[in-house]
């Protein structure tokens, strides 16, 4: 095995800051001037379209969405909003604790690192800013690519940009978007995080998977001894 790829959000992400993403949305929806409840409503119902591009960018995106909701905002108002967008983004994708320092053991005992997330424009448009690209080695985003999980083809891309061959992978996620049953269906040695330390976490995920891999770990760190048993054990 000579590569893993990760999930994000649940995964590389603090699951509980999942808690955050309406409270953010609507502060967005207050700087567009659209009623919160029905801003999160339409930004809820979107999603299966926002995370495959659908939309466009960010700017793009909270345009389309106003819109859909009643309001057509100006110039002026839409660079407030992307702004806030962003900034509540960044919020909800604040790093699982000690998640930066696995990474780098991982990436120092030779694994390469990579990514499959199904996410809308603003994890896309940040990515270079963030502490987590320094990190993974190939990173591939529905709304880039889009398709979303678990579509072979992303599972297919992230190996590719990695140079390694499907079954050189373990997949490690939390368990949306079916995302397990997609990586064992790529050839990849699919891995689940529990995030048992964070109650009601599992009721976050979209669309659940309903495969449950042999490998399941509690948090990222204890990938660090799987993989070493792993080798042990050959």
């Amino acid at each position: 095995m000579r590569a893993i790829i990760f999930d994000f959000f649940g995964t590389l992400t603090d699951p509980s800051a999942e808690l955050l993403r309406k409270e953010t949305i609507q502060a967005t929806a207050a700087v567009l001037g659209v009623e919160p409840e029905r801003f999160w409503s339409a930004m809820a119902s979107s999603f299966p379209q926002r995370i495959v591009g659908a939309y466009g960018g960010t700017r793009d995106t909270l345009r389309a969405v106003a819109r859909q909701c009643g309001t057509d905002p100006g110039d002026e108002c839409l660079d407030r909003a992307v702004a806030t967008h962003h900034a509540g983004a960044e919020r909800v994708r604040t790093p699982r604790p000690g998640v930066f320092a696995a990474l780098d053991h991982l990436r120092a005992q030779g694994y390469l690192l990579g990514l499959i997330s199904d996410c809308s424009s603003e994890l896309y448009e940040a990515w270079p800013e963030t502490g987590y690209a320094s990190r993974i080695d190939a990173p591939v985003f529905s709304w880039r690519e889009g398709h979303r999980k678990p579509d072979p083809r992303l599972y297919a891309t992230a190996a590719a940009r990695l140079g390694v061959q499907a079954a050189e992978c373990w997949f490690v996620g939390d368990g949306g978007s079916r995302e397990h049953h997609g990586a064992r269906r790529a050839g990849m040695r699919p891995v689940l995080v529990t995030n048992a330390a964070y109650p009601g976490a599992g009721g976050l995920r979209t669309d659940p998977d309903a495969y449950l891999p042999d490998h399941r770990i509690d948090e990222v760190d204890d990938l660090i001894r799987l993989l070493g048993s792993s080798h042990d054990n050959k």
